[in-house]
């Protein structure tokens, strides 16, 4: 059962990254890494990092750089779960070497 869920988290990964989309992969890419040119790295980094401080005006200040909506949504979204790769990869690492240190 718990591979059914790392595939299924994998799964998702690679369709945010490799899937279509309007946004270029390169730029979902890099918005997973919480990356990007500005002003949507602000906006990435914020969702990334401090999802509760993402205002209307971080939105805007993405569309007047040329970012349409469904790009923001698709870069929104890759950061998202970029950032809850590596927490996931941090607690299966924990996990690990937790279990290790028992057994």
């Amino acid at each position: 059962m718990a591979q059914d869920k790392h595939a299924v988290f994998r799964d998702l990964v690679n369709r945010v990254l490799d899937g279509d989309g309007r946004t270029p992969r390169e730029q979902r890419a890099q918005a997973f890494g919480n990356a990007g040119p500005p002003p949507v790295r602000d906006l990435i980094d914020k969702v990334a990092t401090r999802p509760t401080e993402v205002t209307d005006a971080d939105f805007a200040a993405a569309r007047a750089s040329g970012f349409g909506e469904d790009e923001l949504v698709e870069l929104v979204i890759a950061a998202a779960v970029g950032q809850s790769a590596r927490q996931y990869d941090a607690g299966l690492a924990a996990l690990a070497e937790a279990t290790q240190e028992r057994g």
